[in-house]
């Protein structure tokens, strides 16, 4: 059975004291998680190791980090490689978030490196890849990503992909006023895999956890969850809510 993941995203947001205290406030009040279940908190950088150490005695409960640079080393101010990461004990890294590909213009080349250095960490890649709004509305989503993905994994040999968690973050949804239905969701997901299948086989494609990254909310999650290949949601704001997060986290399958 595959992984159901809720990824929470804080992105830039907490205070290192409210980081504390949003983490306790989850963890004693999340319902206990089967084994097929998982849950992500993908922090600033700052608070890697106060979440590592939260985290440390939960099962089934793990720290991302939400980016990290696809050179190994060097004279990068300010940037922080996969060595660090997995240094501290991060077992999973998001990468090519829809941010990181519009304000930080990262490429799908960037984003093929950066999954190189963290599978040869033993970090999981969580590969976003989604369409803008123009995109969508021109009818090219699907076209939009099947290139991220070949440009960034399909170098990649079938044991390695099978270490990849995708999310599939629909741009035009975030923000926009627009929402996309479960049925949208289960629509797009349903052809990452059935790109997956083309290239590497249904049995691989049916291993890899395809979590949904527009805008989930405990009001909409147990329906969107509840798609045949939806795996979970990587959730923005409404992970910096305990209870809400809660929600989402009981929402899985």
């Amino acid at each position: 059975m595959r992984k159901q993941i809720a990824a929470a995203n804080w992105k830039m947001n907490c205070t290192y004291q409210q980081g504390e205290k949003l983490l306790d406030d989850i963890l004693k009040s999340k319902p206990s998680l089967q084994p097929q279940q998982t849950v992500i908190f993908a922090v600033p950088f700052p608070y890697l190791i106060m979440a590592s150490s939260a985290v440390a005695n939960e099962n089934n409960v793990s720290v991302a980090a939400q980016n990290c640079y696809q050179k190994k080393s060097g004279a990068y101010t300010g940037e922080v490689s996969v060595e660090m990461l997995q240094s501290i004990g991060i077992r999973y890294c998001i990468i090519g978030h829809s941010e990181r590909r519009e304000y930080f213009h990262e490429t799908n080349a960037d984003l093929a490196a950066k999954t190189d250095l963290l599978l040869e960490m033993d970090i999981r890649p969580v590969f976003c890849c989604g369409e803008a709004l123009e995109i969508r509305e021109a009818g090219s989503q699907n076209t939009w990503v099947e290139q991220q993905l070949q440009e960034s994994l399909f170098h990649l040999p079938a044991e390695k992909l099978t270490r990849i968690v995708i999310a599939y973050e629909p741009i035009w949804a975030i923000g926009t006023g627009k929402t996309a239905s479960a049925a949208q969701a289960q629509e797009m997901h349903a052809f990452i895999r059935g790109v997956l299948a083309a290239k590497y086989g249904k049995e691989i494609a049916d291993e890899i956890s395809i979590l949904y990254g527009g805008s989930v909310k405990a009001a909409n999650a147990k329906e969107i969850f509840g798609q045949p290949d939806v795996d979970g949601g990587l959730v923005g704001g409404a992970s910096l809510q305990a209870e809400e997060f809660v929600s989402i986290i009981s929402a899985l399958k």
